[in-house]
């Protein structure tokens, strides 16, 4: 009987001890899933933010301004229509460049195409009035801390403007559209127009023309003053896609959701024509150091003033160079 005893208690206790066991093992078990839980989300969560540090984007844009035509202007009498023909076609190919916008999560270089000078070209002369026509050195975006950095040439002088980012009150619409297989929305806002971009200039219509006062035998203002004018403001619209969610585009536009693919401010269109996404060879986005340092407003004033100085030396010929504002 007490050996039944012993026994009966024996095995009571090595089921007690087992179920101990068993729940120290389930507890252990359930330590180790939390820690190896706990470290495969640090490792995705690493994972993501690098991935996020080396995402890299690459797009290429075709921008196009229309050719003001020269036919019809004042003061043109000693221009014959085939030299008319060739300052158009001359004046065309200098307002179709092709741009390559690099970018990241933040910040974005926008640079024209590097292409090889035609014989008998002024490179000087050609880098100034690509400055004038939205090319010209690199334009570098930081959207962080709302700022930019370009490198321009005037007048045999190198400027590195620096300043903040034009804010635009972008006013999202419902409109939609597709770019090269990208679902864009369409957003529209309103800017100042710069005193310093030649695109800018608008030919005045028939109305304006007609109450212009007529012009006597002194009065010598340049065919571009008599026919064209620098409007205050521009209305812009452009398309962007949230497919690609970074706070980037073309030029100085951005502040939307999503990539800006195509922008459109009534003369210039600029539209995205290839986009590359985490290429292997990244390319190093930082904004130039070359150049004296200026903001946007003093360097639109200094160009300002020597292109008033410049048409005061050649007040009087036919076909002189636009007028600044003032």
């Amino acid at each position: 009987m007490r050996l039944l005893i012993y026994l009966i208690f024996s095995t009571f206790k090595l089921i007690i001890h087992l179920i101990v066991s068993f729940s120290d093992l389930l507890t252990f078990k359930e330590n180790e899933m939390k820690k190896i839980f706990f470290y495969m989300t640090l490792m995705l969560v690493g994972t993501q933010i690098q991935a996020q540090k080396d995402f890299q984007g690459m797009a290429v844009y075709e921008s196009k301004t229309q050719a003001p035509k020269f036919e019809g202007m004042r003061g043109n009498r000693d221009i014959t229509p085939e030299m008319q023909k060739n300052m158009e076609e001359r004046m065309k190919k200098m307002l179709e460049k092709t741009f390559i916008l690099n970018f990241d999560k933040s910040a974005s270089i926008y640079k024209e195409e590097e292409k090889l000078e035609a014989p008998g070209q002024q490179g000087g002369m050609r880098i100034m009035m690509n400055s004038f026509m939205g090319g010209g050195g690199t334009f570098y975006k930081d959207v962080k801390t709302k700022s930019y950095t370009v490198d321009k040439e005037f007048m045999g002088k190198e400027f590195l403007v620096v300043d903040s980012l034009p804010k635009l009150n972008w006013k999202l619409e419902q409109e939609t559209k597709q770019i090269g297989g990208y679902n864009c929305f369409k957003a529209t806002a309103v800017k100042e127009a710069s005193k310093t971009d030649f695109r800018n200039f608008r030919p005045k219509n028939n109305d304006d023309k007609k109450e212009e006062p007529k012009k006597t035998s002194g009065d010598t203002k340049t065919n571009f003053e008599d026919n064209f004018e620098m409007p205050k403001e521009i209305v812009v619209t452009a398309w962007y896609t949230p497919e690609i969610p970074v706070n980037q585009g073309p030029e100085n536009y951005w502040g939307l959701p999503g990539l800006i693919l195509e922008v459109n401010d009534g003369r210039t269109t600029i539209l995205c024509s290839k986009i590359v996404l985490n290429a292997k060879d990244k390319v190093e986005i930082k904004p130039s150091k070359k150049g004296k340092v200026i903001s946007q407003k003093d360097y639109d004033e200094t160009v300002i003033k020597k292109m008033e100085e410049f048409r005061e030396m050649n007040r009087g010929r036919a076909g002189g160079p636009p007028p600044m504002g003032r």
